[in-house]
C-alpha cells in the first residue's frame, strides 16, 4: 500500500497549488490530481450540486490504488469533507483546518481575514475553524467571486489580474488586518498582485504548507510514506487541457502531460 497514489481534486487548476507542495515535502509520493474545469467555479453552485461534483471525482480516484485523498478545494473541504469521509476508507484531509492553524501562527494583532468563495464564505467554515481555537479573534471575511475565472482563463500575472484583485479586496484595506487567509487554492497563483494590493506588513496565508505537513504526518503515523525514487504523477481534467497544461507547467517548471476526462461516464480521453 505504501507505493499507492494520493488523490488531490480541486474545482480547476488552483490545487495545483497544493499539488506542488506536497511534492516538494513528499517527494517520492506519486499523486493522481483532478481538476473539475469544465464546471469551475463551484463557488456561485449550491452545496448539494458541489457535494454531487466532489463525490463524482472521489468516485473516479477511488477506480485507482489510493492510500489518502486531499480536497484540495476550500469550497468542497466547507461542503462535502464530511460526506466523503463516510464513504472513503483511506485518510481524507481538506484544506481549511491547516489553513486557519497556520493564520493563528502568523496574526500578531489577534485580527483576520479571510478571502475565498461565495460558498466558502457563505459557510463560514473558517470563522468556525479559527474560533475553535481562538476564540478571541477578529475576523474578517469577503467573498471574491471575480477572482477564481480570471486564473482559469490564465490571466493570473497580467495588469488585469492586478486591477480585478485591486477591486476585489478593497474592503479589506480598509481594516486593521495584519494576517489574510487565502481561503481557495486559485488565490496563491494570484499572491503577486494580492501583496500589491495589501499592506506589506500583511502576513499572507496559503494552507498548501500545512496541509501537505498534516498529510506527511498521517502517512508517517501510518507507516505509508512511500520510498520509490521516480513517482509517475498523472493530471486529469474535465475542460480544456490546453489551460490546464499551460498553469500546470509554469508552476512545476517542467513539461506535463493533462489527460481529459469526462466524470458523467467515468472514462479516460
Amino acid at each position: 500500500m505504501k507505493e499507492q497514489a494520493i488523490g488531490i481534486l480541486d474545482s480547476g487548476v488552483g490545487g495545483l497549488t497544493v499539488a506542488r507542495e506536497v511534492m516538494r515535502q513528499l517527494p517520492r509520493e506519486t499523486i493522481y490530481y483532478v481538476g473539475d474545469t469544465k464546471r469551475c467555479p463551484y463557488g456561485p453552485r449550491s452545496m448539494e450540486e458541489v457535494q454531487t461534483f466532489t463525490m463524482e471525482i472521489v468516485q473516479f480516484l477511488m477506480g485507482f490504488p489510493l492510500k489518502a485523498i486531499l480536497i484540495a478545494c476550500n469550497t468542497a473541504t466547507a461542503a462535502a469533507l464530511d460526506l466523503v469521509r463516510e464513504q472513503i476508507n483511506v485518510p481524507v484531509l481538506g484544506v481549511i483546518e491547516p489553513g486557519a492553524r497556520a493564520a493563528i501562527k502568523a496574526t500578531r494583532n489577534h485580527t483576520i481575514g479571510v478571502i475565498g468563495t461565495q460558498g466558502t464564505i457563505r459557510s463560514k467554515a473558517y470563522e468556525r475553524a479559527l474560533r475553535q481555537i481562538h476564540p478571541g479573534l477578529a475576523i474578517h471575511s469577503l467573498a471574491c467571486p471575480t477572482l477564481v475565472p480570471l486564473v482559469e482563463s490564465g490571466l493570473s500575472h497580467t495588469a488585469m489580474a492586478d486591477k480585478v484583485v485591486g477591486e476585489a479586496l478593497a474592503p479589506l484595506k480598509k481594516t486593521s488586518i495584519d494576517t489574510l487567509i487565502l481561503g481557495c487554492t486559485h488565490y496563491p497563483l494570484l499572491t503577486d498582485s494580492i501583496r500589491k494590493t495589501m499592506k506589506i506588513s500583511v502576513s499572507i496565508i496559503s494552507s498548501a504548507e500545512e496541509t501537505a505537513a498534516e498529510l506527511s504526518t498521517i502517512l508517517q503515523h501510518q507507516q505509508l510514506l512511500s520510498q520509490q525514487r521516480f513517482p509517475q504523477h498523472r493530471f486529469f481534467t474535465t475542460g480544456s487541457t490546453e489551460t490546464f497544461t499551460k498553469v500546470a507547467e509554469e508552476l512545476f517548471g517542467n513539461p506535463v502531460i493533462v489527460e481529459q476526462i469526462d466524470l458523467g461516464s467515468l472514462t479516460v480521453g
